[in-house]
C-alpha cells in the first residue's frame, strides 16, 4: 500500500512574500471598493468607506512597489509610514493604525512565523484601538480583534501559516456576519459594517498569494493632470435680445471653435459659460456681440500654479504668527465666511470628499504659526486631523474636533486672540455643543433607518446623530428637519444653501420658517456646497 506524501508545511514569510500579500489585498480592496461604498447605512450620494479605505491602503501600497529588495524593516516603514499619510475617513485611519501596529511588532525580524504573527495581530488591535477616543463594537475593530483573538488561540494549535491564515479570514467572515447583531442599524438596514468588510477583503488578498496564486501586484500611478489649454474662463452674458433655440446653438457651436466648454447653460435668458481655451482676447470679444459680461473670472493655468508656489514661500518668509487656522470646507460660499473669520488655509473637501493626513499635513505646513487650530468639519475627518496632528513636531496643532460645518464657524467665531490655545479650544467645544446640525440631501437607494422606510431619490434631513425627516418633497423635507431641531432653548437659525439651489429658492425657504417661527432670528448664506442642498444650523 501506498501512502500518499504529506504536504510541506509552511511555517513563516519572509518580507518577499509579505510585500506581494500586502499588494494583493491592496488591490483586491481597490476592486471591491464600489461594493463596500453600497454597504453605508445611510443611503446619501457620498457614502464612501471603500473609497476612504482604498486611498488608504493604495497610499501605502505606491511605497511597497518602490522598494526594490524589501527586508521586514523597510516594507514595515512602507506599509505603515504609507497608510498613515494616505488615511482618509474613520476607517481609513483605523485601517492604517491597524498596519502601524503589526508593523511594530514585526519590523525587527527577517521572516514571521504563526507566534510572531499572533503578537502582531493583537499588537495591531491594541494600536487602532488607542487611536479612536470611543470605540464601537459591530465595526471594523470588532473584526480586527475577533482575529487577533482566532490567532492568539491557534498560535498553540498548530506552526502552520497557511492554515493558520484561512482560519484567520474564516474568523473574519463569521464576525462580520455577527456586527448587525451589535449595531441595531446595521441590522434595519440589512448591511454588515462596511469597514469590517474593507478589513476582510484585504485579508483574502493577502490569504491568495499565500496559497500560491499567481496575481498581478503592479500598482497603476495616478497621471499627472495635463493642461490642454492655458485658459480657463467663466462669465455670464446678458444678451442684448431674447434667445431663440438657434440661437443658443450658434452660440454653442462658436465658442466650441475656441476651445473646450465645461458648461454652457442658457436658463433664464442669460449665458453661463465656463470653458478652457487658447483664444481668451477672443472668447470675451465673441461673448460681447451678444450683450453685457457679467461675474467674468479668468485664470491662466500654466502660471497661476507657479504663482500660488511663490505665494506661499512667501507666506512662510513672513514672521511667525502666535495662531493660525485651518478648516476643511467646500463650496465658493462656504471658503469665503471661512477666510471672512480668519482661517488662514482652507483644505477642499468634506462630506463627500475626506480629506487624507497628508493633506492635513500639507495644510498645516503652509500656516506660519507656533500654535494652529484645525477644524475638521465632518465626524469622518477628525481622526484624520488628529494623526495629521501627531505627526507634527515643530509647531503645536489643536484639533477642535467639529463634526459640522456650522460647528466651525461657532469655533472660529469664539476664538479670543488674548487667551492661550488651551483656553480657546475649552471656549469653542462649549460653544460648538450648542450648535445643532441639519443637512438635506437625497437618498441614492431604497432602505430603512431609523424606523423611516426611504426610497431612492427621496429627499432627507440628516441631523447630527440621526435621519430627521424623509418626504419626496423637498419643503416638506425641510420643514419636518427643522421641527425636530427647535426647542425652546433656540433663538437662531442660519440657512446655507448649496450649488444646486438659488437664492429665491433659499429666500423662499427662509421666508416660510420666519412664519413658523416668527421668535426666531434667520439668516440666508450661500454656500455653494455640493450634494447637500441645505445646510441648517439652530442654536
Amino acid at each position: 500500500m501506498i501512502k500518499e506524501a504529506k504536504a510541506v508545511e509552511t511555517t513563516s514569510i519572509n518580507a518577499e512574500l509579505l510585500a506581494k500579500m500586502f499588494l494583493a489585498g491592496a488591490k483586491n480592496l481597490d476592486a471591491k471598493k464600489e461594493w463596500i461604498n453600497e454597504l453605508n447605512v445611510f443611503p446619501v450620494p457620498d457614502g464612501d468607506t471603500g473609497t476612504n479605505m482604498s486611498a488608504t491602503i493604495m497610499s501605502a501600497a505606491k511605497e511597497v512597489m518602490a522598494l526594490e529588495n524589501p527586508d521586514m524593516k523597510s516594507l514595515s516603514k512602507a506599509m505603515s509610514s504609507g497608510s498613515l499619510r494616505g488615511a482618509r475617513g474613520n476607517s481609513g485611519v483605523i485601517l492604517s493604525q491597524l498596519f502601524r501596529g503589526f508593523t511594530k511588532a514585526i519590523k525587527e525580524y527577517d521572516e514571521v512565523d504563526v507566534e510572531l504573527l499572533a503578537v502582531a495581530c493583537e499588537k495591531a488591535v491594541e494600536t487602532a484601538y488607542k487611536a479612536v477616543m470611543k470605540p464601537k463594537e459591530g465595526t471594523i475593530l470588532t473584526v480586527a480583534k475577533g482575529v487577533s483573538v482566532k490567532a492568539r488561540e491557534l498560535a498553540t494549535e498548530t506552526t502552520d501559516v497557511v492554515y493558520f491564515a484561512n482560519c484567520l479570514v474564516a474568523e473574519a467572515d463569521r464576525v462580520l456576519a455577527l456586527t448587525p447583531e451589535m449595531l441595531p442599524v446595521l441590522k434595519q438596514a440589512g448591511v454588515v459594517d462596511s469597514g469590517g468588510q474593507g478589513l476582510v477583503q484585504v485579508l483574502k488578498g493577502g490569504l491568495a498569494v499565500l496559497e500560491g496564486k499567481e496575481l498581478d501586484f503592479s500598482i497603476e500611478e495616478e497621471k499627472e493632470e495635463v493642461y490642454e489649454y492655458e485658459y480657463n474662463v467663466s462669465f455670464t452674458v446678458v444678451p442684448k435680445k431674447d434667445l431663440s433655440g438657434a440661437d443658443v446653438s450658434k452660440i454653442n457651436n462658436l465658442f466650441a471653435e475656441l476651445g473646450n466648454i465645461n458648461n454652457c447653460d442658457t436658463k433664464n435668458n442669460v449665458i453661463a459659460l465656463d470653458m478652457d481655451t487658447d483664444e481668451l482676447g477672443e472668447v470675451i470679444s465673441k461673448a460681447m456681440v451678444y450683450g453685457s459680461l457679467v461675474e467674468i473670472k479668468a485664470e491662466n493655468k500654466k502660471t497661476d500654479a507657479k504663482t500660488v508656489v511663490k505665494e506661499e514661500e512667501r507666506a512662510n518668509l513672513e514672521p511667525e504668527k502666535e495662531y493660525g487656522f485651518v478648516a476643511v470646507s467646500i463650496g465658493e460660499g462656504l471658503a469665503e465666511i471661512f477666510k471672512g473669520l480668519g482661517a488662514d488655509y482652507l483644505i477642499e473637501g468634506g462630506q463627500t470628499m475626506n480629506p487624507s493626513t497628508e493633506d492635513v499635513l500639507n495644510a498645516i505646513s503652509k500656516v506660519n504659526a507656533k500654535n494652529i487650530f484645525v477644524f475638521p468639519n465632518n465626524k469622518n475627518i477628525v481622526l484624520a486631523a488628529n494623526q495629521a496632528a501627531d505627526l507634527t513636531e515643530d509647531k503645536n496643532i489643536i484639533v477642535v474636533p467639529t463634526k459640522t460645518i456650522p460647528q466651525g464657524i461657532s469655533a472660529l467665531i469664539n476664538f479670543i486672540p488674548e487667551q492661550s490655545p488651551e483656553e480657546n479650544k475649552e471656549r469653542m467645544m462649549e460653544e460648538i455643543s450648542l450648535i445643532k446640525t441639519g443637512q438635506v440631501t437625497y437618498a441614492v437607494r431604497d432602505t430603512e433607518i431609523d424606523d423611516k422606510v426611504i426610497h431612492s431619490g427621496d429627499y432627507m434631513g440628516i441631523g447630527d446623530s440621526s435621519i430627521l425627516s424623509v418626504n419626496k418633497d423637498i419643503n416638506v423635507a425641510i420643514d419636518e428637519m427643522v421641527k425636530a431641531m427647535v426647542d425652546d432653548d433656540a433663538s437662531m437659525v442660519s440657512i446655507y444653501y448649496g450649488s444646486d439651489v438659488t437664492e429665491d429658492d433659499a429666500n423662499a425657504v427662509c421666508d416660510k420658517l420666519v412664519k413658523d417661527y416668527p421668535d426666531l432670528e434667520f439668516e440666508v448664506n450661500f454656500g455653494g456646497q455640493p450634494v447637500y442642498y441645505y445646510i441648517l444650523s439652530v442654536e
